[in-house]
């Protein structure tokens, strides 16, 4: 054999290699922050259920503030959406509400349409403790060969758990500032 059968043959072996073990990931995944904030889970929840409430924290709507949005359906609660389109990192995509328990959870269907085409689910999870709430903000989805492959490079649990830890902070801050109602935690 020569040098660059070698060489080749080597090189297929490591492809062969790289896609078996992409292959081997996991299909599903599941990003999730939590946060607790002193106010109580009415107040958190009414900044989650409606949607233009919800892009004043959300930070993938401050991330292009020249992207269009356009709210549609009622103005809180399941069926409430909103569509946004940017030139930027935003991209082009769909939210919209599919389940909604007062004080305790908030369920969206999220559809990216630009950079790529996926369909997600994120949920808002409340739980009351004491004068305080605890939130969880989780995505769940599937994940195909190339989202698998570019894991390999990025951490996606990283980039978009940051973003959610950010959000999180922002709802946080917006709720214990100095004024704010927050129902039974300010008694």
């Amino acid at each position: 054999m020569t040098t660059l059968t070698l060489v080749l043959l080597a090189l297929v072996v490591l492809v062969g290699g790289l896609v078996t073990y992409v292959g081997t990931r996991p299909d599903a995944f599941r990003i999730e922050r939590s946060q607790q904030i002193r106010a109580n889970a009415d107040t958190v929840f009414a900044r989650i259920d409606d949607l233009r409430e919800f892009n004043t924290w959300n930070p993938f709507a401050a991330a292009d503030p020249s992207a269009k949005i356009v709210y549609s359906g009622p103005s809180r609660g399941a069926g409430a959406a909103y569509e946004w389109d940017s030139t930027g990192r935003a991209g082009k995509g769909r939210m919209t509400v599919v389940e909604s328990q007062t004080a305790r959870r908030v369920v969206m269907r999220l559809e990216f349409l630009k950079p790529f085409t996926a369909t997600n689910t994120a949920e808002f999870s409340l739980v009351t403790e004491g004068s305080a709430t605890n939130i969880t903000w989780a995505m769940t989805g599937t994940c195909g060969y190339v989202h698998k492959l570019c894991g390999l490079v990025f951490n996606s649990d990283k980039m978009v758990g940051g973003e959610f830890a950010k959000g999180l902070a922002s709802l946080k801050n917006l709720l214990e500032a100095p004024g704010q109602n927050r129902g039974a935690a300010a008694a």
